[in-house]
């Protein structure tokens, strides 16, 4: 059965002995997201917290292990769990090679219309949205989808932005110029002094939250890539207050409007990066006009900044899991030779990694170029070239390559010198560039670099490839010292003659 909602999802879950339900009262105070980080770092089972108010909320339920990152990203898609990373990059991108237009059903049908509140009867406070970190600004819905409208075709825009709720009907959203729903908003409908249409799908089904977080070009449906992803249309529902299709298996949905030059105080939050992000900001504010919700909804949340980017939450684990093989096709399809993109695990938002069998400068040079121009780079500050036969998966593998092939004297490259956007959430900004709340977003520049970490022509020539034997004895050690065969390529001496 294609999973096709957020409990479907939870079932599955469950049904692996993966779920740990908790019917204790816990509070949106600190408590669900302490919880769900301890949990995370033991890399134990998902938190649903049953007894949280008026709904229930879960924590990270996407969350990936240290050394498998995208399991339970596989999980959600119902590809096998056991996959090399390498099988479950290449089963995501023959997914995405095929998307599925969506189907609209009638409010009769949709979960998320079981109960509807407009008007005077709309209170966002209704709901235990979370307090996730000592010290952040306010309380948050950060894993959702945001789906916005371009003024000037039929496109609508699915993203994911965080929210941070100020009171019965308003939030602000963190829209950074750079990216698509910002630049629709900042670039169209403010200077045009109209409102923005906007829906924000909590609890969507695995495959609407994995390609909200993807880089869909600009103009693409994300809803047709989801689709894909599943192998089976997404189901859409209207909205009740606007005429925007919202994923019918949602949750919760909040409808509204960003109105034009009105802001709201954003932050600070504990992000990704695992330190406090601030000072405060001024955002645009979000007003809302309707919700509509299942019946006990679930909300998810993510406890951003556990282990400093590590593979330990929902969006790391996603980056890892969706955004790379989106990327490693984007690049491909770019006519490029890439063997995978891939974040770096550690610091998955700001780094990656990029194997290739072309390896000369201008061809790497190139490919940086079109990274650095043409797709939303604003979180991405470097890349890694590695050759073709490195894993970029493999941190060790990687730092392998930067130590033995890269010369800190040539291949270090420095990208559109004070062009760039600078990272807006990276604790490097000073306070100056990080803006304040009456300066908003900071607009501070920087450049972006890369590394060529492959090896050259002679380095290549040199190396052993021959001595199979001596491989094949090593690794017989290895495995005696009780390493698991599945941690390396086990190398048979009859491989030499292939």
């Amino acid at each position: 059965m294609t999973i096709s909602s957020l409990r479907q999802y939870i079932q599955r879950l469950e049904t692996r002995d993966e779920l740990h339900r908790i019917t204790e009262p816990v509070s949106w105070n600190l408590e669900a997201s302490a919880v769900t980080m301890l949990l995370n770092e033991e890399d134990s089972s998902v938190p649903l917290f049953e007894n949280v108010e008026a709904a229930r909320l879960i924590g990270d339920p996407y969350r990936g292990s240290q050394r498998r990152p995208w399991d339970r990203i596989a999980l959600g898609l119902e590809l096998p769990t056991d996959l090399s990373y390498r099988e479950y990059y290449e089963s995501v991108i023959e997914r995405l090679k095929n998307p599925v237009e969506p189907v609209t059903v009638a409010a009769d049908d949709a979960p998320c219309k079981d109960v509807i509140q407009t008007g005077d009867d709309v209170d966002l406070l209704d709901f235990p949205w979370p307090y996730i970190h000592a010290g952040d600004g306010g309380r948050y819905s950060n894993l959702h989808t945001l789906i916005a409208p371009d003024p000037d075709s039929e496109w609508v825009d699915w993203s994911y932005h965080r929210s941070m709720i100020h009171d019965s009907e308003t939030a602000s959203v963190l829209l950074l110029a750079g990216e698509q729903t910002p630049n629709m908003y900042y670039y169209k409908y403010e200077r045009r002094n109209e409102p923005m249409p906007v829906a924000i799908a909590v609890g969507v089904e695995p495959a609407v939250q994995y390609a909200s977080v993807m880089w869909i070009p600009t103009g693409r449906n994300e809803a047709e890539y989801a689709g894909g992803l599943k192998q089976g249309p997404v189901e859409l529902v209207p909205c009740e207050t606007n005429d925007l299709l919202v994923p019918a298996t949602a949750e919760l949905i909040i409808e509204g409007e960003i109105l034009p030059d009105e802001r709201r105080d954003e932050g600070p939050f504990g992000d990704y990066f695992g330190y406090m992000n601030g000072p405060r900001r001024s955002m645009p504010l979000f007003r809302v006009t309707g919700i509509t919700h299942q019946t006990d909804p679930i909300l998810p949340f993510c406890v951003e900044g556990v282990g400093v980017g590590h593979t330990e939450n929902t969006t790391s684990s996603m980056e890892v899991g969706c955004v790379g093989p989106d990327a490693t096709l984007g690049l491909r399809t770019a006519g490029f030779d890439v063997e995978c993109c891939a974040p770096w695990k550690s610091t998955p938002r700001t780094v990656y990694a990029i194997s290739t069998e072309k390896t000369n400068p201008s061809y790497l040079h190139d490919m940086a170029n079109f990274i650095f121009t043409t797709w939303g780079m604003l979180h991405v500050d470097f890349f890694i070239f590695v050759d073709a036969d490195v894993n970029p998966l493999d941190q060790r593998a990687v730092l392998e390559a930067l130590a033995l092939h890269a010369d800190p004297d040539t291949d270090f490259h420095q990208f559109g010198v004070e062009t760039m956007p600078k990272v807006p959430l990276n604790i490097y900004q000073t306070p100056t560039e990080k803006g304040d709340v009456q300066t908003g977003t900071s607009k501070a520049k920087t450049s972006k670099a890369y590394i060529d970490a492959t090896s050259t022509e002679s380095e290549r020539e040199s190396r052993d490839t021959d001595d199979v034997e001596r491989k094949y004895r090593a690794q017989k050690i290895l495995k005696r010292a009780g390493i698991e065969s599945e941690t390396f390529s086990f190398i048979e001496p009859g491989d030499s003659a292939q």
